[in-house]
C-alpha cells in the first residue's frame, strides 16, 4: 500500500517538475490555450480544409489566365470580315451576282438589280449561260448584257465578266458604259448631221452674198437678197439649235430631273408657241377643256415636244383646215393627241418621219424653212420621259400624233411646279370619268413668244 501511494507521489512529481521546465521554456506571450493537444478528427478536419483552399486558388488561377488568354485572342471589337465583305459587295458602283454550279444566285448586291443582271430574283439568262462556260474551261468570259428593250433612262450599254470562284461558284460583275456609249454615238451623228445639212444653208449665204456684192447699185435686187440671206441665217440658227436640242437628248448632257408637270398648262404654252405660224396659215387650233392631269416630266422638254407637233401639224395643213388638241388619261399614262386635216403620210413612210432629216414632202419643207429635226426630238423626249409617240395617218385624209408621258396617279395638284400657272385643279381621275362636259372649244391664246421648232418639214 505504501509502496503503491510512493510510486503515485514519484510520478506526479516528476510531471510537475517537467511542466514547470516547460513553462520556463516558452516564449514570451504564449497562450495556455494553445498548449492543448490537437485531436485526430480536428487535424484530419485542417488538412482538408488546406486542400480545398488550394485546389480552389488553382482553379481561380487556371480561369483567369484563360479568359485573358480569350481576350487577347478575340482582339479589339467592330464588324467581322464576312460583314465588312458584304458592305463592300452592296455599295459597289457595279453589278455583282455569285451563281452557283448550279447557276442559282448565292447574292447579289442592289446594282445588279439596276443595270437588269437580276430579275424578279432570277440572274439574267446570258449571265448563267456564260457562267457554264466560266465553270467548264476555267476561263474568265466577257459577255454584253445590255437590255434587248431600252426605254426611258434604263442602262443602254451593260458588259459583264464572269470569273470562276472555284467549287462551280461564278461571280459575274456589270458595268455600265451607256454614257460613253451615248457621247460617241453623239459625236458620230453631230459630226454626219453638221457636214450633210449645214453645208446647204451656208453655201446659201455665201452665193446670195455675192449675188448682193454685184447688185450693191441696185437697191430692189440688195432688198431681195437681203431678205433671202436673213430668211437662210434664221434656218442655219434654227438648225443649229435643233442639233444641239437632239444632241442633249441623245445624251451628250445629263437629263433634267423629273417633276410634276400639269398637261393644261403645257397645252397652253405650246399653243402660245404656235399662235404666229398657224394665224399665218390661216388655221384655227382647238383643244378639249382642261382635264387637271398631271405627268412625270420636264416642262421645258414637254412643251418642245408638243410645240413641234403643231408646228409639223400647221405646216402639212392647207390654209383653213383645222387642228385639234386633246388629252386623257389612259391606264397608267397620260395621252396628247394632235389631229390635222392635211396631206396625210403614207404607210411607208410612217416610220421614217422620225428619222432625223427624213421630209415628207420636201419642197414643202423648203417653202415652210423646217428643218427635218422636230419628230426626232418629239421621238426622244418621249423616250426619255418613259412614254412614246404613236402616229396614225391616212393619206388625203390627215395624221394624229400621240404623245404618250407617264402620269402622275394619286397626286395633289398643287404639287406641281411652283410659279405655274394651272394648279389647283381637280382630280385627274375625276376629270377623266367626267367626259360628257368634254367637247372642242376655241381657246384664246395669249403670248408672242415663238420658236421655230421645225417639224417634218
Amino acid at each position: 500500500m505504501n509502496r503503491h501511494r510512493l510510486a503515485g507521489k514519484y510520478v506526479a512529481r516528476r510531471c510537475h517538475d517537467r511542466h514547470e521546465n516547460a513553462a520556463r521554456t516558452r516564449p514570451e506571450g504564449y497562450h495556455r490555450a494553445y498548449d492543448s493537444p490537437v485531436t485526430a478528427p480536428a487535424s484530419i478536419a485542417l488538412t482538408i480544409g488546406a486542400l480545398v483552399v488550394g485546389v480552389g486558388g488553382v482553379l481561380i488561377g487556371y480561369l483567369i489566365a484563360r479568359v485573358r488568354r480569350a481576350d487577347a485572342e478575340r482582339g479589339p471589337t467592330g464588324p467581322t470580315a464576312a460583314e465588312l465583305l458584304r458592305r463592300l459587295i452592296g455599295s459597289s458602283h457595279n453589278g455583282i451576282v455569285v451563281l452557283n454550279q448550279f447557276g442559282d444566285m448565292v447574292l447579289h448586291n442592289p446594282r445588279a438589280v439596276a443595270l437588269g443582271l437580276v430579275r424578279d430574283n432570277q440572274a439574267d439568262p446570258r449571265a448563267r449561260k456564260a457562267a457554264e462556260h466560266v465553270v467548264e474551261n476555267g476561263d474568265p468570259l466577257e459577255i454584253d448584257l445590255s437590255p434587248l428593250e431600252v426605254r426611258g433612262r434604263q442602262p443602254e450599254a451593260v458588259l459583264a465578266e464572269v470569273r470562276p470562284l472555284g467549287d462551280g461558284f461564278t461571280v459575274v460583275e456589270a458595268v455600265d458604259h451607256s454614257e460613253a456609249v451615248r457621247l460617241e454615238a453623239t459625236r458620230r451623228d453631230f459630226v454626219a448631221n453638221v457636214s450633210h445639212e449645214l453645208k446647204t444653208p451656208v453655201g446659201a449665204i455665201a452665193l446670195l452674198t455675192e449675188a448682193v456684192l454685184d447688185a450693191a447699185e441696185d437697191t430692189e435686187e440688195v432688198r431681195r437678197f437681203g431678205a433671202k440671206i436673213l430668211r437662210e441665217s434664221t434656218r442655219l440658227g434654227t438648225l443649229v439649235t435643233e442639233l444641239i436640242a437632239l444632241s442633249r437628248l441623245q445624251g451628250a448632257e445629263r437629263l433634267p430631273d423629273l417633276n410634276v408637270v400639269e398637261v393644261d398648262a403645257v397645252v397652253r404654252e405650246s399653243l402660245g408657241r404656235t399662235k404666229l405660224s398657224a394665224e399665218s396659215a390661216e388655221i384655227t387650233v382647238t383643244t378639249d377643256a382642261p382635264s387637271g392631269l398631271l405627268v412625270e416630266g420636264d416642262r421645258t422638254l414637254l412643251v418642245t415636244a408638243l410645240s413641234n407637233l403643231l408646228e409639223n401639224a400647221v405646216a402639212y395643213s392647207p390654209p383653213g383646215n383645222p387642228v385639234s388638241i386633246s388629252r386623257r388619261l389612259v391606264d397608267d399614262g397620260v395621252e396628247i393627241a394632235v389631229t390635222d386635216r392635211g396631206i396625210g403620210i403614207a404607210e411607208e413612210e410612217q416610220q421614217r418621219v422620225f428619222e432625223r432629216f427624213y421630209r415628207v414632202d420636201k419642197a414643202r419643207s423648203r417653202a415652210t424653212g423646217g428643218t427635218g429635226l422636230g419628230l426626232a426630238i418629239v421621238k426622244h423626249v418621249a423616250a426619255n420621259h418613259g412614254g412614246e409617240v404613236r402616229l396614225w395617218s391616212s393619206p388625203g385624209t390627215g395624221s394624229t400624233f400621240t404623245l404618250r408621258i407617264p402620269a402622275h396617279l394619286g397626286g395633289d395638284p398643287a404639287d406641281a411646279e411652283p410659279g405655274r400657272p394651272g394648279s389647283g385643279r381637280t382630280n385627274p381621275a375625276a376629270a377623266q370619268n367626267d367626259t360628257s362636259s368634254e367637247r372642242p372649244t376655241r381657246l384664246a391664246v395669249t403670248g408672242t413668244d415663238r420658236t421655230d421648232h421645225g417639224g417634218t418639214a
